[in-house]
């Protein structure tokens, strides 16, 4: 049996594994191992992807620049938050404000370091995305439509620096980012929808508070017709290998959105729509490993 004090601090531990969402952060890292084997560095030795310690550092500093991005998010938000994930957000109040803040800048702090292990234009990427993050969730969060556009460039941003560090300017990868972009800004439009009774409580300028849930919804309806075009274009001009599974489940899923779309009302429909496209991000992640398995058996 754990005892009071033991207890408490597990309860801690997981308040700040939710305030950071290490689930999240989890599968970013898997993404960025995974696109560098099969994408960014596709023509290198699979050992020597594995075992570059630049690649590491870069994907550490990733790590710790999101999670940083997190703690002052729930900062800026956690009224917002209180009312509309009020059990979530009695979990990450167990850790006390100024305790998040130290370990905000802490992780901002290892950021940095793992960074100057690569280069100096490492470090001053991380800089400025670090800014970036902060800048957006203090300011560019309550505007209409950029920060919408901000975030989603934001949450691109770790598989860029992977991009950058391979020089892989191959067209399949500038595809495979533009509908990746798409989907997240669907997500984040769709989470506007789903927290619109905070947005509203404490003036937040998003779009469904601004325009109304009607061009809300038109909006994603677009977007959404231009995520199902660029899953079709990447089924049918690049060698995805047997990735065109996952694409198809894609439209299909895609398409059930926006059917569920026109009808959704409430906050439980609008989580069920960030829930399927949560579920086809997550998806596309380990779909990667179907672009060519037999490459990766051919690199060891």
């Amino acid at each position: 049996m754990l005892s009071r004090r033991q207890k408490h601090i597990l309860l801690k531990f997981f308040s700040l594994f939710s305030v950071v969402r290490g689930y999240n952060i989890l599968v970013i890292v898997i993404a960025q191992y995974l696109a560098s084997i099969y994408i960014f560095a596709h023509d290198k030795p699979l050992k020597a992807v594995l075992l570059d310690l630049n690649l590491l550092m870069l994907v550490m500093a990733s790590s710790a620049t999101i999670a940083g991005g997190y703690i002052i998010n729930n900062f800026y938000d956690s009224e917002k938050d209180l009312i509309n994930k009020p059990r979530k957000t009695m979990l990450d109040r167990l850790v006390s404000q100024n305790t998040k803040l130290s370990f905000y800048f802490t992780l901002n702090f290892l950021a940095v370091v793992f960074a100057s292990y690569v280069s100096f234009k490492a470090v001053v990427f991380f800089a400025i995305y670090i800014f970036a993050i902060w800048f957006y969730s203090h300011r560019f969060k309550k505007q209409p439509m950029i920060g919408n556009i901000v975030s989603a460039i934001l949450t691109v941003t770790p598989f860029f620096v992977i991009f950058i560090y391979y020089k892989n300017f191959e067209l399949v990868v500038f595809a495979h980012g533009i509908f990746l972009f798409l989907l997240i800004y669907m997500r984040e439009l769709t989470k506007d929808l789903e927290n619109i009774r905070g947005d509203l409580a404490l003036n937040y300028r998003t779009i469904p508070v601004v325009y109304g849930e009607k061009v809300s919804k038109q909006m994603l309806t677009v977007v959404g017709m231009l995520t199902i075009i660029s899953a079709v274009l990447l089924v049918s001009f690049f060698s995805i290998g047997h990735m065109f599974y996952y694409f198809y489940l894609s439209m299909g899923l895609l398409s059930i959105y926006l059917i569920f779309l026109l009808k959704s009302n409430k906050k439980t429909d609008y989580l069920i729509l960030h829930n399927i496209l949560k579920f086809i991000i997550v998806a596309g992640v380990f779909s990667i490993l179907l672009i060519d398995v037999s490459v990766v058996l051919n690199r060891i």
